[in-house]
């Protein structure tokens, strides 16, 4: 069937269900649970809390240190040439004011089978839309203010496709594109799973060698046409499947094997993370895992690239919540910030979210919301199982918990260490450019406040009430208020608030970042005005699976950062308004962080389909299979 026609329906690869064509002019309705009071607001609308017993928490900030700088390009969203969406310029306006940095091409798995010059894809119900080939992805991410980084075809494709997409990109277009990864998820293949894996992959023999082998030559072809370009090697999660499997024939795992090869000719190195687990608590304890991850990442790079492993970066080029039942919701929200964060002060350089537009699953109630099981960060407007989704463009609360991160961090500030002594309270902070302080703390609990007192070492806040920009469960902004004192916070139920501290009176400069183990914990790339990045998370890093059954997963992310700090409230983010510059930027920024996978994983093995509903609006995403990890 014709991709657009309005019967096409093909079967969802990530769960391998068939969903249901969109129901052309459905009104769909915004189903959310408001919490008991609210923060205040430009408005003047008085936080009040509930009656139940408060989280108590003592955060420490020691602004004297550095974590690093935050990474220019840091905050990244995956687009896809399925999403008939993805040219929008209200989503476009969306994903600037959202602070995205950086756009991921061309999908997910569909890396491994497109074709940028014809705009084709190989494979079984392969397509694209005619309104998201190269060129115009690139207006997409000009009109955003993003780097792209591109997905070169090692499926179904060769290093002299790759290299003339190198120079129709740099030398005829004069794009600029500086990163390329070199395939997707390629240990999908099947070569760990007798020949059944979700990945294109047409080469005979499927191994890490061939890959590596190819790897090295792709390198070579791309960097004649253009030296500047960064070459990313696909490795396997640590901890994630199929980490440290021997295949057949191998004499070690996929990811010793390629470093040992291509060590010394890549740039950079891509993990993905999906981390979840049963319930939504689950979610929101997986970032203080990344550690491990970068760790085993970091050690691998020292073993192999020899003396450039302090130059070869990790990128973490799809996350999100897809193995936890929050998609939508709330604590879908909260885990993006925290899980940027965490990545970005672990060094990692760029974090890719999934995605921009999804569609709908079989959608649920989580903590008093409605999750509609929908991984992109904006509404496709389409319905699912007779549940609609809201209005095209309608952000989702995963939007606003992205764009939380540009009240907290810019390009080029400076992450420094923060701790809380309460599980249900996450925090992270950075000394701005300017001189100022923020930090941004996340209260986990869907039921309570939380009351925290803070201390801090090596910078002095000014005294008197201090500008909060927070976003709660229920809203449809940010908001701005000034309230409370930097030595104590009330923190509402699910919620992300970031205190804009400055200083009192004449004070150190900040703290020079020190020489980081970790490279591209510093600023990559150039950043427009508008544009801010964010800081990492933390992912899980279990031990190696013992057996792996069928689910589905799939898809590719994008991830960028632009925007400043929010000054004043921002907009309700209605389909039809622009980002209006609603982020003007100030001390503030914002950057991104992943998680982790859960001590059971399981992978998907469904060919790369989507589903197309009436007019051609996209119901559900292209394949993004990967392993899928649950606690």
């Amino acid at each position: 069937m014709s991709p657009t026609d309005p019967t096409a329906v093909r079967p969802h690869i990530r769960t391998g269900l068939v969903r249901q064509p969109a129901i052309p002019g459905a009104v769909a309705l915004v189903v959310a649970a408001g919490v008991a009071g609210a923060l205040t607001t430009t408005t003047g609308t008085a936080y009040a809390a509930p009656a139940a017993a408060a989280t108590t928490a003592t955060v420490t900030v020691d602004a004297g240190t550095s974590l690093g700088t935050v990474p220019a390009g840091g905050v990244g969203l995956n687009t896809a040439v399925y999403d008939p969406n993805m040219t929008d310029p209200a989503a476009a306006s969306l994903m600037k004011a959202a602070g995205i940095q950086q756009l991921r091409y061309p999908g997910g798995s569909y890396g491994d089978g497109y074709h940028w010059k014809t705009h084709t894809l190989d494979g079984p119900n392969a397509w694209t839309l005619p309104n998201t080939g190269f060129d115009q992805f690139m207006a997409t991410a000009k009109a955003v203010g993003a780097q792209p980084i591109l997905i070169a075809n090692y499926g179904s494709g060769t290093a002299q496709e790759a290299a003339g997409w190198v120079r129709y990109a740099n030398v005829d277009k004069h794009y600029g594109v500086k990163y390329w990864e070199i395939g997707n998820e390629v240990y999908g293949n099947g070569h760990y799973n007798n020949g059944s894996g979700w990945e294109t992959d047409n080469h005979a023999d499927k191994s890490p060698t061939t890959y590596a082998t190819n790897l090295v030559a792709y390198a070579k072809a791309m960097k004649a046409v253009d030296p500047t370009v960064k070459i990313g090697a696909v490795l396997t999660t640590p901890g994630g499947y199929p980490d440290g499997t021997k295949g057949p024939g191998d004499s070690a795992d996929w990811n010793h094997t390629v470093l040992s090869i291509a060590g010394s000719s890549i740039d950079f190195v891509i993990v993905h993370s999906y981390p979840g687990g049963a319930t939504a608590a689950d979610l929101l304890n997986t970032p203080e895992k990344i550690g491990a991850i970068t760790d085993t990442l970091r050690s691998l790079i020292a073993t192999y690239a020899g003396a450039r492993a302090s130059s070869v970066q990790i990128a973490v080029t799809e996350t999100d919540g897809d193995n936890s039942p929050a998609k939508t919701s709330q604590a879908a929200a909260l885990y993006a910030p925290d899980t940027f964060m965490t990545w970005f002060e672990h060094g990692v350089f760029n974090v890719d979210w999934w995605d921009l537009h999804n569609g709908p699953g079989p959608a649920q109630s989580l903590d008093g919301q409605t999750d509609y099981e929908d991984e992109g960060i904006l509404s496709s407007g389409t319905c699912s199982n007779g549940t609609c989704e809201p209005a095209l463009e309608t952000p989702f609360p995963t939007y606003w918990g992205i764009r939380s991160l540009t009240a907290l961090a810019a390009p080029g500030d400076t992450m420094v260490k923060a701790a809380s002594g309460s599980a249900t309270v996450a925090v992270h902070a950075v000394r701005t450019t300017g001189g100022g302080l923020n930090v941004m703390l996340i209260n986990k609990d869907a039921a309570n406040p939380a009351t925290v007192s803070l201390a801090y070492s090596g910078f002095t806040p000014a005294p008197g009430a201090v500008t909060t920009v927070s976003y709660t469960k229920g809203g449809t902004a940010l908001t701005t208020a000034t309230v409370g004192t930097a030595a104590a916070q009330t923190l509402p139920p699910y919620s992300i608030t970031t205190l804009q501290l400055k200083p009192n009176g004449a004070q150190a400069a900040p703290p020079t970042p020190a020489a980081s183990s970790a490279p591209g914990a510093g600023p990559v790339g150039a950043t427009t005005a508008a544009s801010s990045g964010a800081p990492g998370g933390h992912s899980t890093h279990p031990s190696a699976p013992g057996s792996h059954a069928s689910s589905s997963a799939g898809g590719s992310q994008y991830r960028g950062v632009a925007g400043g700090a929010a000054k004043t409230a921002t907009s309700s983010g209605s389909t039809t308004a622009a980002a209006d510059g609603l982020q003007e930027h100030g001390d503030a920024g914002g950057m991104l962080a992943f998680t982790g996978a859960g001590s059971g994983i399981t992978y998907t093995m469904i060919g790369s389909v989507i589903v197309i509903a009436a007019g051609g609006v996209l119901v559900t995403r292209r394949r993004r299979t990967k392993a899928a990890h649950r606690g």
